[in-house]
Formats: C-alpha cells, structure tokens, sequence
C-alpha cells in the first residue's frame, strides 16, 4: 500500500519523533510504499496565508509549490498516517494547518450537481493517528480530543464510510517511565507492520 506519514513536532530528538520513526519502520517491514513529512523540518507555514484563503473556492485553490508536494503526495497515497503530540486537546497549529490548506475543493471534497458535499479522498482505504498525551485517558475525553474528532470523524467524510481507521496514544506520556515509553514503540512497529 502507498502510505503518506505526516509527523508534528518540533524536535528531532523528541519522543515523538521516535514513534515516527517506529512508525516508518513497521511501515517498511510491511512492504509498503512509505513518503514523509516532517512538517517543521520542512518549514512547513503553520497558518493559511490571506491570499491561500483568497483562492480557496476558486477553480485555482493551491497557490504554491509547497501545496502542490504535499496534494500531490495525498492523492498519491491510499493510507494516511498522522504522528503529532496532543497539546491543548487538539493538533498541533502546524498539523492544523496542513489540514486546512492541503483539504482543499476538489481534493478533500467535490460539489455534485445539487451542490451536495461528496468525498474526493475515495482511494484512501485507511487512516492511522499515532498521538501522545499529557494527561490521562478520561482527561482527553472529557475536554473531547479535538485532534481524534478530526482525524476520525472529519476526514473520514472526506474519504468515504469505508475507510478504516485506528487510533494509537500513549496517554500519560509526561509521567511514563521509559519501559513504557519502549512498550509503547514497539506496538507502534507492529502494529503498522500490518496494516
């Protein structure tokens, strides 16, 4: 399978990335086709420009070659892996804002004839977010995991019923102690390694 992983954090050396590359790996040990994006690494602009925002329901809504690598990359993939911290109950602003300016008119979503929103994302069979979390699992739900509502709720409508999605977080991650942290890497690897 063609695979399209996005990480979101600042720091190579973090945790984070170390679940990326745990991530990658299992990816590759299951033979798939892998492309990444390191989004801070790439200086990645994390907010959606005036003159993007312009453009945004014009026939012409990508306005850059960034854009233009990063669409490219989504319509060429049929899973979507997300690797990003929860911070403040959501995405990070740089994961956000990849959503708002790559889910663009005619790549995340079409208007049929009566104007009704149709899915565009039709060839990604499975979507995968791997998070990591300050607090707790009943602290997540209660302030309602913006990011998990995202990833799994709308951008499955941008991909249609059928796509399946899995859902990975350590929670607690500020308090675990590193055979936790191991553990945690390890069913990452395994886990991707069959998807």
């Amino acid at each position: 399978m063609r695979v399209l992983v996005v990480q979101a954090h600042p720091s190579s050396s973090s945790y984070c990335a170390a679940v990326c590359d745990a991530a990658v790996r299992g990816l590759r040990t299951g033979g798939h086709d892998v492309r990444v994006h390191h989004l801070y690494a790439e200086g990645f602009a994390g907010f959606m420009s005036r003159a993007e925002r312009i453009a945004y329901h014009t026939t012409e809504p990508i306005i850059s070659d960034e854009i233009d690598a990063h669409v490219a990359d989504l319509k060429w993939a049929e899973a979507l892996v997300f690797v990003y911290p929860t911070w403040w109950a959501g995405l990070p602003a740089i994961l956000k804002s990849w959503f708002e300016r790559t889910m663009l008119p005619d790549v995340a979503f079409r208007f049929d004839d009566n104007g009704k929103v149709k899915p565009a994302l039709t060839h990604i069979r499975r979507i995968v977010a791997i998070t990591t979390y300050g607090g707790t699992r009943r602290a997540s739900f209660l302030v309602g995991d913006g990011g998990k509502r995202i990833i799994t709720r709308a951008l499955r409508l941008s991909c249609g019923f059928r796509v399946r999605s899995t859902w990975l977080g350590l929670y607690g991650v500020d308090r675990s102690n590193n055979n936790q942290r191991s553990t945690f890497l390890k069913r990452v690897e395994q886990r991707l390694a069959r998807l």
